[in-house]
């Protein structure tokens, strides 16, 4: 029986591996702040802390070592060398999810793979995870960390709309109201379920074959934006959704937030090959497209009315946008 320590463990991808994890027979702990966002089940042990204040983390977790201790809430070096100090010496295997937009953009060439180099120059958050990796890399040439780096391209679950406007979309949808797609709508992106990542994450954890090295995880399912809006659509009972294709540099012109995820990831086609990690777990596999994938969506949130939340300034938003589209058309 494998011991992991997800930190983390009730978002989006994390809580797929925790369920995954003990299904296998593994004994799973997760430590967070207690605040669970999905629901755990009930073999896991729940240690309370706030894994950004490293004396509380050691002062739950004691002396413990864990086979593997799974990384799911570090997003900058200084929280990775935390880490370090925190775990190093404790564990046979350390797993930092990265993120596979720290791939260069735009990419030079289809599929990406591992050897594909990491340079983002428009996203922060990418960069971030870069001087991450940098950081793992060197403790392990250095002193041999046992460390396995896995980047995700776009999860999601039946709670995660993967549009710009998420819940917001729908509502305009079902309304009859326009709604923004960057670009002409045609590049292909990659898109899996958290339930197949959780195949192949899981098969790595105490995999002695996967130290010391890294790994995207992605399915092969790569839809188009149109295909994936109107996948949405179609599910949420809406026949023609009236969609307003915007450059997307015209977008992040009117939403400088909204820019670095898409300059820096979504208008690009990003198509991935994952031969790497089939090799190590063969069992991975996309089994869950995203036309079920919406239908599952739709199925949550109208069953959960109280999670339709409409974001009134991203709606404002999309009609200054829209209005703009149809001056400039």
């Amino acid at each position: 029986m494998t011991s992991i320590l997800y930190i983390g463990g009730t978002g989006t991808i994390s809580a797929a591996c925790v369920r995954r994890s003990v299904a296998r027979g593994h004994a799973v702990t997760v430590l967070n702040r207690g605040t669970a966002r999905r629901p755990l089940p009930d073999e896991v042990e729940v240690v309370e802390a706030d894994v950004r204040d490293s004396g509380a983390v050691q002062e739950a977790l004691g002396g413990r070592e864990f086979d593997v201790v799974a990384e799911f809430l570090a997003f900058t070096p200084d929280h990775v060398a935390a880490d370090l100090e925190l775990f190093e010496g404790r564990t046979g295997q350390y797993v930092f999810i990265s993120s596979a937009s720290a791939y260069e953009k735009p990419p030079r060439r289809v599929p990406v793979t591992e050897s594909t180099p990491l340079r983002n120059p428009f996203w922060q958050y990418s960069r971030d995870k870069i001087a991450c990796e940098d950081l793992l890399v060197a403790a392990h040439r250095e002193r041999a960390l046992p460390v396995t780096i896995v980047r995700p391209s776009h999860t999601y679950d039946e709670r995660l709309l993967p549009t710009l406007g998420g819940w917001t979309d729908i509502a305009r949808m079902r309304e009859g109201r326009p709604v923004i797609v960057h670009g002409d709508g045609t590049t292909q992106w990659t898109i899996t379920h958290s339930d197949d990542f959780a195949v192949a994450f899981t098969g790595l954890l105490g995999n002695p074959a996967a130290i010391g090295d890294a790994f995207t995880i992605t399915g092969t399912h790569a839809p188009t934006w149109n295909q994936i809006y109107g996948w949405l659509a179609e599910a949420a009972g809406v026949a023609e959704p009236d969609l307003v294709h915007v450059a997307s540099d015209t977008i992040a012109a009117f939403a400088p937030d909204l820019g670095p995820t898409l300059v820096g990831d979504k208008a690009h086609s990003m198509v991935f090959d994952t031969s790497k990690v089939t090799a190590l777990v063969p069992e991975f596999r996309t089994t869950i497209t995203f036309d079920e994938g919406a239908r599952r969506i739709l199925a949550h949130y109208d069953a959960h009315p109280e999670q339709q939340r409409v974001n009134a300034e991203r709606d404002a938003l999309f009609d200054r946008i829209a209005a703009h589209a149809s001056t400039a058309g």
